[in-house]
């Protein structure tokens, strides 16, 4: 994670460039939210079923 904070800070063109990096987070970023999504529904769901057998 560093390296990618340095690389963008010095515009380094060794390795990936500037737009690679940009699509690499932006593909962590759609994963996530897709896993917090199923996650959550599933948690809530867990929750509800609880609830209702208080």
């Amino acid at each position: 994670m560093l390296h990618m904070w340095t690389a963008l800070l010095n515009r380094d063109e060794e390795g990936a460039s500037l737009v690679e990096y940009a699509l690499l987070v932006a593909l962590i970023a759609i994963v996530a939210l897709i896993a917090i999504t199923a996650v959550g529904s599933s948690v809530s769901t867990e929750f509800n079923s609880i609830a209702q057998t208080l």
